[in-house]
């Protein structure tokens, strides 16, 4: 079993790790950042249930990727409900806007109407008079004056025909003043019609944008409930699997401290000759990157959030593609070579004693071991393929260095570009 000094050192920062794996955390601006974060969590989570069952290991990744993703989508449905609010909002300005402008145009068409009644009576005065003059209704005037029979009627006759006058001007003054009143009140009219055009235009392109904001709300809450309901359904999938897991949680450790007791009896019992015991090979390395792959998992203990409890991960993964050549990462003797349970196709090779106490390495879910126990092998010979046997969800290579069988962080032995 792994020693408590070993779990309290890793603690502190493991709990930070792992939380991240099922707590959310802020929204990325960039799409594209949003993703690189789901895909980092999910990584996590295939690394932290490769030892459950298939089953558990695709919740979990579903319950993942819905709790990763679920507060950029409810920021979207808040940011979308805004939306609907503000359109809508405007909507309603647009419509009272609308109201408004076409209250305006009936005001001014009744305006207009009344001042046109005022023009056509003006004009029929002035058409009245104007067809007098020209039928002679001038000269007959001045044919009166000159037929008065004393000053007085003559003063009579002048005051008359001066009267007419005035009336005359004052209906043709009257004329002039209603048409432009007219004129004004048309202008007036024809302006309020055109606001009310744009108002009513602006309403219904403001009516739209609330409609268009009311579909992407309503997409935003379905895409919410749709990942509430993956979540749970992938609880319930944990729920129903989770006295498995637990029990394949216990066989995988049982396993690693089989491999443990074996190695320990092996350097207890083997001469410090056997095996020659690594040097370095340059400052800080001891050994081979034994796989031409990418680092995908680390080693430590791991908090698995779910069913609380500790696991050790007592190795690396180094992801590669299948069939990707295995080398011994140093020289060696094979010591271990076949099935061992969720390690799949699993190697150990022997290196001798350092300081003391046995070194070995060993390398898990291969999809091919091409060696034998009791073979002594050489440093960077070819020793198995990449596969992904045993509890894996990819192709990589577990690789693992133990001390008297204990398994210990392997880049402090593997140079630190893993090249």
């Amino acid at each position: 079993m792994v020693n408590a000094q070993l779990i309290r050192a890793g603690l502190a920062a493991l709990i930070g790790a792992l939380a991240a794996v099922l707590v959310a955390q802020p929204v990325a601006a960039d799409p594209h950042s949003d993703k690189r974060r789901v895909d980092q969590q999910l990584a996590q989570t295939r690394a932290l249930y490769e030892g459950a069952s298939a089953a558990v290991q695709t919740a979990m990744q579903a319950y993942t990727a819905a709790t990763a993703q679920l507060p950029a989508a409810q920021t979207r449905l808040a940011d979308a409900r805004g939306v609907v609010a503000a359109r809508q909002v405007d909507a309603a300005q647009a419509h009272r806007d609308t109201l408004a402008a076409r209250t305006a145009y009936d005001q001014a068409n009744v305006r207009y109407a009344a001042a046109n009644e005022q023009v056509v009576d003006a004009r029929t005065v002035v058409s009245t008079f104007t067809a007098s003059a020209y039928k002679g209704s001038g000269l007959l005037a001045f044919a009166s004056l000159l037929e008065s029979r004393s000053p007085t009627d003559l003063a009579d006759r002048i005051s008359y025909v001066d009267q007419v006058a005035q009336n005359q001007r004052a209906a043709l003054t009257h004329f002039v003043v209603a048409r432009a009143l007219a004129g004004r009140d048309f202008d007036a009219a024809s302006a309020a019609k055109l606001r009310a055009d744009t108002a009513d235009q602006v309403a219904q392109r403001a009516l739209a944008a609330a409609r268009r904001a009311e579909v992407a709300a309503e997409q935003a809450q379905a895409e919410v409930s749709a990942l509430i309901k993956q979540r749970a359904a992938a609880v319930a999938v944990a729920n129903a699997q989770r006295a498995t897991v637990l029990a394949q949680y216990r066989a995988l450790q049982a396993e690693s401290d089989r491999i443990a007791t074996q190695l320990r009896t092996l350097s207890a019992r083997e001469p410090g000759h056997r095996g020659g015991g690594p040097s370095q090979l340059r400052p800080g390395a001891y050994f081979l990157v034994p796989v031409r792959g990418v680092k995908t998992s680390g080693f430590g203990m791991r908090y698995d959030p779910y069913y609380r409890v500790w696991q050790l991960h007592a190795g690396v993964d180094l992801a590669a593609p299948g069939g990707t050549p295995i080398y011994a990462a140093g020289p060696g003797r094979v010591v271990r070579a076949g099935w061992a349970g969720g390690y799949g196709n699993y190697t150990c090779l022997y290196h001798g004693l350092y300081r003391g106490r046995g070194i070995s390495t060993c390398y898990g879910h291969q999809s091919r071991i091409l060696v034998h126990v009791g073979q002594a092998v050489r440093r960077g010979q070819l020793i198995g393929l990449v596969g992904t046997t045993g509890a894996s969800t990819g192709y990589h290579l577990h690789f693992e260095v133990r001390v008297d069988g204990t398994p210990v962080q392997p880049l402090d032995w593997l140079p630190g570009c893993l090249c």
